[in-house]
């Protein structure tokens, strides 16, 4: 018998774990309901060598603003698992693909990004977008334990 005990997967992850859920809580059909996570999410996997044959400057297609809307969505979704407060993120693009993403939590900005090349966003794997996810979560998490007087408000 084998006594090594199987580590989790990277999909696993709380952060892909809440992205996964909010993914499939779109799907008013059922399409997503009987596939994998993997399966789920794998528009999100984006290699490098896709991203750099994608011109420099190009509009963004409507399903990469849905997924860059997802993963901020779900770094939102995870604060608030982990803080109890509200964390609703605003995205604003342009026409080209730039443009800033904000999360606020009350009256607090937890995270402030300038988003460039939106028709280039995707991750190498699975494991990239858990750090990435992770990071902003962190980021926020403790921007609203520095000042959860104005996340309160």
């Amino acid at each position: 018998m084998n006594d090594t005990v199987a580590l989790p997967t990277v999909l696993d992850d709380p952060f892909v774990k809440t992205l996964a859920r909010l993914v499939r809580s779109a799907d008013s059909h059922g399409v997503w309901e009987r596939k994998f996570d993997a399966e789920v999410l794998a528009d999100f996997i984006v290699s490098r060598e896709e991203r750099r044959s994608r011109p420099i400057i190009d509009d963004p297609d409507p399903d990469i603003i849905d997924r860059v809307e997802a993963f901020y969505g779900a770094v939102g979704l995870a604060v608030e698992q982990a803080t109890g407060r509200l964390a609703s993120p605003v995205l604003k693009l342009n026409y080209e693909g730039f443009g800033r993403v904000l999360l606020t939590a009350g009256r607090l900005v937890v995270i402030s990004k300038t988003l460039r090349d939106v028709h280039r966003f995707g991750f190498d794997d699975f494991a990239a977008l858990a750090v990435a996810g992770g990071k902003l979560v962190d980021e926020a998490v403790a921007m609203i334990g520095r000042f959860p007087d104005v996340a309160d408000l």
